[in-house]
C-alpha cells in the first residue's frame, strides 16, 4: 500500500467528517438565529470565496484537513449594534448548546448514512464457521467443536466474522456469560455459553477470538508466491506458483496450521509434495531457525499465498446486503453499538481495565483509509462510520476545548443562571489543552511503535 494512496484516502476522510461536523454547527447556528461570518473547507489561504446574500463567506481554502465555521460573538471581535441579538454570545442557553451539539449529532447522523449505504452495497464477509478451538479456552469449555456454524450472538443474528467478532467484543464487555447459538455438522443448533468474566480483551494485543480460543475455519491451501533470495525456500527449489499439497505425508488443508508446522521445526528437514504445471513432486526443505520473542523458531523465507479450494469457496463466502429501509435500520443500529461500544472502551482506559494501546493517531488512521479504499467502496464507506462516530463520541467528552467541554459550561451556566467566570473558563481551556495534547502523543507514539515494531 503506498504512502501517498493513504495520505490522499486519509485526506478525503477528514474532509468528508470534519467538513459534515462544522456543518452541523453551521445548520443549527442559522436556525437558531445566529449569524454566521464564515463558512470554510480547509484551512489556510482561501482559494475560492463567495460571500451570499445574508452575509455569510463561503469558502474552499488550501489545506484541506477538514473545515470551519466563524460565528458572530462579542467575545471574539466588535460586534456592530444592529446585529447584537444575532450574536452567539447574546442567544439564550439552550439555543447555544443546541448550536454546540449539532457538529457531534452531525458525525452520528452521517454514521448512519454511511453505514445504510454499505448495507445496501453489499459487505463481502466469510461465514463464522468454527476452526480450531484451543484447549482449556472458554470456548472449549463451552463445547464449542470445529465447523460449528455461529448463528446468533446473544439472540443478535450474525453471517459473517466480521458481525460476529463485533457481537462478541460488544458483548463481552457487558457482561460475563455469551450465549452461542450454532449449527453443528450434523445439523442439530445448540446454544453454548462462554464465561468471559476472567477474560482480559483490551489487552497490549487485543485479540477478541484469540482470547476466546476461537479460531476461523478457513480451508486453504499455501500457494509460495515468492522464494526470497539466498533463503531456505529457494535452496530447496521451491519456486513461485508452487502449491504445497502435503508435508510428511500428510495433506496440508490450513494455510495457518501448515506455517505453524513450518516454525516448530527449525533446523529439521521436511518433505513438501508441491504441485507445479499439473505435475506432483516432492521437495525437501529445511527451515532455519531464528530467535522469536526468546523461542526458536523456524522460517523458510517464502512469500506464501492462501487459496481456497474451489469446493469450499460457495460454503465459506457470504454477502451482507439489506434493501433501502432495512439497510437504514441497521445502519442506525450499528451505529448506536459503535457508540456504545466506544464509550465502554474509553471507560475501561480510565480506569485502567484497557490498555492504553488500544488508542490510535492519524498515521494508524491514514494506514486503514489506504486499505479500505483499495478493498473496495463498501470496505471505504465502513471505515468512514467508524471514525465519524469516534468523531461524535470524542468531541462530547467533558474536556474543555472541545463541544463537551462547551457544553458542560453551559450546562453549569443554565444551573447556577449565569456563566462561569472568565478566569474559570480560560483555566478550564488550559486543563482541556493538555489533556488533549498529551492523548494525542500518546496515540502518535503507539502508532510510530507499531510502525516500527
Amino acid at each position: 500500500m503506498s504512502v501517498l494512496w493513504s495520505l490522499l484516502a486519509f485526506l478525503v476522510a477528514i474532509s468528508i467528517l470534519v467538513t459534515v461536523h462544522e456543518f452541523g454547527h453551521f445548520w443549527v447556528a442559522r436556525r437558531m438565529g445566529v449569524h454566521v461570518l464564515r463558512f470554510s473547507v480547509g484551512f489556510g489561504r482561501p482559494l475560492w470565496r463567495r460571500t451570499a446574500a445574508s452575509g455569510t463567506e463561503y469558502a474552499i481554502a488550501a489545506i484541506p484537513l477538514g473545515g470551519y465555521v466563524k460565528m458572530l460573538d462579542e467575545r471574539e471581535g466588535e460586534v456592530p449594534p444592529e446585529l447584537l441579538d444575532r450574536a452567539f454570545n447574546r442567544k439564550p442557553v439552550l439555543r447555544r448548546m443546541a448550536i454546540v451539539a449539532a457538529g457531534p449529532v452531525a458525525n452520528f447522523l452521517l454514521a448512519i448514512v454511511l453505514y445504510a449505504c454499505m448495507y445496501m452495497i453489499g459487505v463481502q464477509g466469510i461465514r463464522p464457521y468454527v476452526g480450531t478451538v484451543t484447549p482449556g479456552s472458554v470456548a472449549a469449555e463451552a463445547g464449542l467443536q470445529k465447523r460449528d456454524l455461529i448463528l446468533q450472538v446473544d439472540g443478535r443474528a450474525v453471517q459473517s466474522w466480521e458481525q460476529a467478532r463485533m457481537a462478541l467484543l460488544e458483548d463481552a464487555l457487558a457482561r460475563n456469560t455469551l450465549d452461542l447459538r450454532v449449527r453443528t455438522q450434523d445439523g442439530a443448533e445448540l446454544t453454548r455459553y462462554l464465561d468471559v468474566s476472567g477474560l482480559h480483551l483490551l489487552g497490549e494485543k487485543p485479540d477478541v477470538l484469540g482470547r476466546m480460543g476461537l479460531g476461523i475455519w478457513r480451508p486453504s491451501v499455501p500457494v509460495i508466491a515468492k522464494a526470497m533470495p539466498g533463503g531456505a525456500a529457494e535452496r530447496a527449489g521451491l519456486k513461485a506458483g508452487d502449491r504445497v499439497i502435503a508435508m510428511n505425508g500428510e495433506k496440508v488443508v490450513s494455510v495457518t496450521n501448515w506455517i505453524a508446522s513450518i516454525q516448530a521445526h527449525p533446523g529439521k528437514p521436511l518433505t513438501l509434495t508441491v504441485e507445479r504445471n499439473g505435475e506432483s513432486r516432492e521437495v525437501t526443505v529445511t527451515p532455519a531457525p531464528r530467535q522469536v520473542d526468546g523461542k526458536t523458531r523456524g522460517f523458510i523465507d517464502a512469500q506464501i499465498q492462501g487459496v481456497v479450494p474451489a469446493v469450499f469457496r460457495d460454503t465459506l463466502r457470504t454477502e451482507v446486503r439489506y434493501g433501502p429501509l432495512e439497510a437504514l435500520a441497521q445502519g442506525a443500529r450499528r451505529t448506536w453499538n459503535m457508540t456504545v461500544l466506544t464509550l465502554r472502551v474509553l471507560g475501561r482506559l480510565v480506569v485502567g481495565q484497557a490498555s492504553v494501546r488500544n488508542l490510535s493517531g492519524p498515521v494508524t488512521i491514514a494506514e486503514y483509509a489506504g486499505i479500505s479504499a483499495a478493498i473496495g467502496l463498501s470496505a471505504f464507506l465502513g471505515f468512514l462510520g467508524i471514525v465519524s462516530v469516534s468523531l461524535g463520541v470524542l468531541n462530547l467528552l467533558p474536556v474543555p476545548v472541545l463541544d463537551g467541554g462547551h457544553l458542560l459550561y453551559q450546562f453549569i451556566e443554565l444551573l447556577r443562571g449565569r456563566p462561569l467566570s472568565e478566569s474559570a473558563q480560560v483555566v478550564g481551556q488550559k486543563i482541556g489543552l493538555t489533556l488533549l495534547g498529551a492523548l494525542m502523543a500518546l496515540a502518535l507514539y503507539n502508532d510510530l511503535y507499531r510502525l516500527f515494531n
